[in-house]
């Protein structure tokens, strides 16, 4: 997949952190590489299922993997086996927050879900949008969720 990737988009490339990666194949289209149109971006996807393997797009890589899992079963395990919590049971007392369509499945399955505003940008790529959206992008979308957190705790 990565030869084929790197073969037939050109400008895409290997993300940094892929070495430290140890269950997906990560494809920058815009972080360290110059932003690829949205068509390089559908091809590199099709490039990863024409292999067999799930592929979702973050907001600076195309990430590929074979398994079924996503974010979601990977947390609902996570709070299982580490902190004995049942996902399903006490998903309302949680905030998810994320800023791209591979966090589309954590956006469906939370009701207090939160997008940065550069969530609009692939809106019309995602099966599930969050509930809010911030108006700052990115980290400070992130800081501007997490005041508001902080705010509203400090509420009576």
């Amino acid at each position: 997949m990565r030869a084929q990737v790197l073969r037939d988009v050109p400008g895409a490339g290997i993300a940094s952190d892929q070495p430290y990666r140890a269950a997906d194949l990560a494809i920058d289209f815009c972080e360290d590489v110059p932003t690829l149109p949205h068509a390089e971006i559908v091809h590199i996807v099709k490039i990863f299922e024409a292999h067999g393997a799930h592929a979702k797009v973050s907001s600076i890589h195309v990430n590929g993997w074979f398994g079924d899992y996503d974010k979601l079963t990977t947390s609902r395990l996570m709070m299982r086996e580490l902190f004995g919590v049942d996902l399903e049971a006490a998903r309302t007392r949680y905030v998810f927050s994320g800023d791209s369509p591979n966090d589309a499945p954590m956006f469906g399955f939370f009701p207090n879900a939160v997008g940065v505003a550069n969530v609009r940008e692939f809106a019309a790529d995602m099966d599930h949008l969050p509930r809010w959206i911030t108006a700052a992008r990115s980290g400070a979308g992130f800081v501007e969720l997490a005041r508001t957190l902080i705010a509203a705790r400090r509420q009576p």
